[in-house]
């Protein structure tokens, strides 16, 4: 399962359209690991400014690594993500997350960052079953 869904939330979503802030505050609570990463690095991202801010390190264990592929495989938690956040995510290997700003002024580092290009280059053996 990928969202502890509250009884609530799930309610909402039976009756029609699900507020988008209560769905983060799941994504929040669900995937804390995948929060505090993506969270951490937007806050890096306004501090040092610049085009992005990445993470380079493997997640601890398995149960971190799931919650970073649940959180940026599903096309709504993502969207999600981005629009509370107000960056554009990128994702290589399993662990590497990059957060960039909306401005339009870094969208050839992002297009480089997710180019095919980028994601040979990025790869390593201790990769392989990530």
């Amino acid at each position: 399962m990928s969202l502890d869904v509250s009884p609530a939330l799930l309610e909402q979503a039976e009756r029609g359209e699900v507020d988008e802030a209560e769905f983060v505050d799941c994504v929040r609570t669900s995937l804390p690991f995948a929060w505090e990463m993506i969270s951490s690095l937007v806050a890096q991202l306004k501090v040092d400014g610049g085009a992005f801010a990445d993470n380079q390190t493997p997640p601890p264990d398995e149960q971190a690594r799931g919650q970073l592929l649940r959180a940026l495989a599903s096309d709504a938690i993502r969207g999600a993500l981005q629009r509370h956040f107000g960056v554009r995510l990128a994702f290589q290997n399993c662990h590497r997350v990059a957060v960039f700003p909306l401005d339009s002024s870094v969208d050839e580092k992002l297009d480089r960052f997710t180019s095919v290009r980028s994601q040979v280059l990025n790869q390593s053996p201790e990769f392989r079953d990530c």
